[in-house]
């Protein structure tokens, strides 16, 4: 499974990037908004980073010939760059248009597996199911993870499943045992898949008895 980190902090994905595990990078307009730093200046940073692997940026117009222009002019940004766009219907008709230019989607707010069949269909890269939301509204977010996943299974579709609005490790985990393609995870809950308790204490104890070795050779 891939690890994008969902973050528009430079410093996290530079901390990540580091670990040699990231595959990718999401954005959206909220994490944007945190940085509190111009759009293109944000952006640049971001795509030199790490410039050979997707990085979703989100168009913010609700109609297809805007949310068309918005992407066409992220996409001048690098080859790399995945235009994200809402699951409507205006958000099809742009994810077509891409798809047939070239230029890779990855359709988000998906909340359903009709929606993440409708974005199979229309050809999308990437689709977003948010798993952290559905959980907040008393839905398991993870049984629209199987869903979809069996119906990519069923009819072949080639768009990749990324697993958005990871909350804990559990989510990882849960969409590695699902067969998700893809999880996008705050650097919060990176940093907390590779903490456990029993390692803590086993190192403890281990670096206690080395003091007890005689003769060390470092």
């Amino acid at each position: 499974m891939k690890f994008f980190i969902d973050t528009a902090n430079v410093e996290e994905i530079r901390k990540a990037n580091q670990l040699k595990i990231l595959d990718g990078v999401t954005t959206n307009p909220t994490l944007i908004a945190k940085v509190k730093k111009p759009f293109m200046e944000v952006v640049k940073e971001i795509l030199s980073e790490v410039p050979n692997k997707p990085v979703s940026l989100e168009v913010a117009s609700t109609d297809a010939e805007g949310m068309i222009r918005e992407g066409e002019k992220l996409a001048e940004l690098g080859s790399n760059v995945v235009i994200k766009i809402p699951i409507t219907e205006e958000g099809l008709k742009a994810v077509v248009h891409f798809e047939r230019n070239g230029i890779k989607t990855n359709v988000t707010l998906v909340f359903s597996p009709a929606q993440a069949l409708l974005a199979m269909k229309a050809g999308a890269s990437f689709i977003s199911p948010f798993v952290g939301r559905l959980d907040d509204i008393s839905h398991t977010g993870m049984d629209l993870i199987k869903q979809i996943k069996q119906i990519k299974d069923n009819y072949g579709f080639k768009s990749e499943i990324i697993v958005a609005s990871v909350r804990n490790p559990i989510h990882v985990i849960e969409s590695a045992i699902a067969g998700a393609d893809i999880a996008t995870i705050p650097y919060s809950v990176i940093a907390q898949l590779i903490k456990h308790p029993l390692t803590d204490i086993g190192l403890e104890r281990f670096l206690k008895d080395w003091e007890s070795v005689p003769e060390k050779p470092f």
